[in-house]
This record gives C-alpha cells, structure tokens and sequence, in this order.
C-alpha cells in the first residue's frame, strides 16, 4: 500500500507529491489507485491569473502554458504560485486496494477535491481553453492516491455549475467553523470561493445582529454579489493597497471580528490584518498568500489577531456547499451566469 502516491515521486527523493518538482504518472496502476479519464481542468484563480500575465490571455499560449508544464513535472503545479486546481473525468479503473473500490465503477464521473499540484497527470491534447472561468477542457489521465478526496458528480445540478462549486468547497466550511453568533465578518474578493463563504455566513449570522461585508476592487462583482443576497453590504478596495483599503474600512465601521481573504491575486495580506480586530481572526484561503508577509505584517503593525491558512478539506465540504447552492436560488442563478457556460 503506498496511500500518498511516494512511489510516484521521481525529485526530490523523499518528498510528498505535493512538494515533488516531478512525478511519474506512466507508472503501472498501484493496487490502491484510481484511474481517471480526464475531461477538464479547474485551475486555481491564483494560478491561472499568473498564467495569463505571463503569457496573455491568448487561449493557444495559455494552452502551451500548461501543457509545458505538465510534461515538465508530471502534474499541474504553477511553479510560481506553487497551485494547481482540480479536474473532473470518468473512472477508469479502479485498484482493488482503493478505499472506493466497492463503491466506484468505470464511467463514473467524478470531481477531484485534491490538488492538481499533487495529482499525477498525462496530457494527451487540450481541446480548449476558457479564460473568463478558468477552465482548461482537455483528454488525458490522473491518477488518485488512497488518500485523495473525490466526489461523485450530482445528477440534480449543471456539471459546470457544480465543478465551479466544487473546486472552492473547502472555504465556506472552514470559514463556517469561524463564525460566532452577532460577528461583524469582511470577506475580501467577490470570487467564487468569496461568493459561496459570504452567503453562507450570513445564513449562520441570520437573527445574531452579525453582518456580512464583501470587499472587492471591482463594483460589476460588487453589484453581483448584492444581488445574489450574499451579504449585508459591500465596500469598494484595492487589497493591494494596505493603507486605503484600511481607509476604506474604517469608514465602513471596521475593524472586523473575521476577515476571510478570498483574493486571487498578490499582496493582500496587510489589508486584511489592518481590517480585522485586535483578538479577532483572518482566515487566509487565498493561494496567492504569502505566509511570511502575513507573519511579519502583522508583527510589524503590532495586531494580535489569529492568522490562518486555508485548508481546502473539511469533512462534509462537498454536500455543504452543493446544498448551498440548492436552497440558494439567486446564488445559483449567479453561479450558473458566470461559471455554467
């Protein structure tokens, strides 16, 4: 048995497949794998935002972007960002050893909830690329460890609506776990993992006297989340720029109990530690963050605030965030404008 994939890491010797520069996804099924047929890539915003500022927004570069990468290292990991994504695909074989060997059979269509950064990968052909969600349709072949999360694809919901969904499962659940009864709470960036952790805070906050405040620098995501009811109200900030995003704050009444950074882009650590009580808590699940600025800052400003990495993985993420989605009508309706296409 080999649940973390080890016998899959070519370099460095030793390391997990998530740290590994290279892995060998040619290797013969491993009695505790899982073969899946590979139909689309999500990849993280952080990721493919460096992508584009590195190459452009031209489709057929960003695809050559990708592919170089995975037949450098055997798996999708921007080397800059150190992200990946996660995929969706049909069961190809399952190993014996497989913790869902009796419950997965060949054709079954699953999501990956485990990185691509640790998920070997073959790359066949890309068939096509589309920026304005982030997805990279694609053939190909993963292979998932004993240890990797997957959710079976539901029948009552979109595919693409719930590949969206699923691909920032883990921020609404964790951020749950954050929330106190009557908690002001700032969710920076309107994304889709800003989208789904404002709507359920304000479900958990309903009748406390808490709030839900969503920050972004741009006012079409801002309108957008208004509309879908995903928040009490909205502030417009740059993150980037710590001292008028913390202009911004304070005219909105901050500082906040919770600040849950959601941005896909750099340097916005200072922001959210300048927005956040002293005793209060920021939740970094951004995969732009930058643990050293986030340390440091806040030490250099003298905040005593708890900081926290996101961890994609709360048990029960999946069908929290689905159901989500379910009994929320206008945040599905946005969900499905934006990332269903």
């Amino acid at each position: 048995m080999d649940p973390y994939g080890l016998r899959r890491v070519v370099s460095p010797r030793g390391a997990l497949p998530q740290r590994a520069d290279v892995l060998d996804p040619t290797l013969p099924l491993g009695e505790d794998e899982l073969s899946i047929e590979v139909e689309a890539l999500n990849v993280d915003a952080a990721s493919f935002r460096q992508i584009e500022g590195a190459v452009g927004r031209d489709p057929e570069r960003i695809a050559a972007e990708v592919l170089r990468i995975v037949g450098a290292r055997g798996k999708l990991q921007n080397p800059v960002t150190g992200s990946g994504g996660m995929l969706i695909g049909r069961v190809r074989e399952v190993g014996p050893r497989h913790p869902a060997a009796a419950s997965l059979r060949p054709g079954d269509r699953v999501a990956t909830l485990v990185s691509l950064s640790l998920t070997p990968l073959r790359l066949d052909r890309i068939r096509a690329v589309r920026p304005e969600i982030d997805r990279v349709e694609c053939d190909g072949e993963a292979i998932l460890f004993a240890s990797g999360l997957w959710a079976r694809l539901p029948a009552d919901l979109p595919e693409t609506l719930a590949l969206a969904a699923l691909d920032v499962c883990g921020a609404p659940a964790l951020a749950a776990r954050l929330v106190r009864p009557g908690a002001r709470v700032l969710v920076l960036g309107a994304g889709k993992s800003g989208l789904l952790v404002a709507a359920h805070a304000r479900e958990l906050l309903a009748g406390t006297g808490g709030e839900v405040v969503a920050a972004d620098r741009s006012e079409a995501a801002l309108a957008a989340i208004r509309g879908a009811g995903a928040c009490d109200r909205t502030i417009a900030l740059d993150a980037t720029d710590a001292v008028a995003a913390l202009t911004a704050v304070e005219a909105a009444g901050g500082p906040f109990d919770l600040v849950v950074n959601c941005a896909s882009v750099a340097g916005t650590e200072m922001a959210s530690i300048l927005a956040v009580k002293d005793g209060g808590t920021v939740l970094f699940f951004s995969m732009a963050t930058s643990f050293t600025a986030a340390a440091l800052g806040a030490e250099g400003v003298g905040k005593d605030a708890t900081l926290l990495i996101g961890n994609g993985y709360v048990p029960g993420h999946a069908e929290l965030t689905l159901d989500l989605l379910r009994r929320n009508a206008k945040l599905r309706a946005l969900f499905e404008e934006r990332y269903a296409r």
